[in-house]
């Protein structure tokens, strides 16, 4: 059985906001680095080390905002943010900008999936995954259908 999907577009600001929660989620360790210098204070007390360590974190946050930022006004990417269908079954997930036109994406590829209230969120890198909005979906069927595809490739627990 194929899933056919209702056409998407993925807004540049979902983008870069589920971008930049899935590499602070990816990399949460770099807050220790931040918490150390703060640690500074300890040593030598001055406000300086909990101001650089407060600054440091927010400059590495900056850094991503505008390495997403920078994403979505790329030419080579304005594919992402176009409408695309989706037609996804056991084998593999097709992109579809038209009926003659589309890019398949083999599970392999597919790091780990995350199930929000109302998506589904197949990663492939940190600045690569696919939104699916369950408002894409046809029918119920169609969404637990996906469902299952990804509970049996091992991507979500069973509930």
């Amino acid at each position: 059985m194929i899933v056919k999907t209702k056409k998407y577009k993925l807004e540049a600001g979902t983008y870069i906001k589920m971008g930049l929660v899935n590499v602070l989620k990816e990399q949460w360790w770099v807050i220790l680095i931040a918490i150390a210098i703060g640690c500074g204070y300890l040593w030598i007390p001055s406000w300086w080390w909990i101001s650089m360590a407060i600054l440091a974190y927010i400059l590495y946050i900056l850094f991503w905002v505008i390495q997403f930022t920078g994403v979505t006004q790329m030419e080579q990417n304005k594919v992402m943010f176009e409408k695309l269908a989706y037609e996804i079954d056991s084998r593999q997930i097709l992109m579809k900008l038209n009926a003659k036109q589309g890019m398949p994406v083999n599970w392999g590829m597919i790091k780990s999936v995350q199930q929000t209230k109302d998506a589904f969120v197949l990663v492939m890198s940190k600045a690569q995954f696919i939104h699916l909005p369950f408002k894409i979906f046809n029918s119920e069927n169609d969404k637990k259908f996906v469902e299952t595809i990804l509970k049996r490739k091992g991507y979500i627990k069973e509930s």
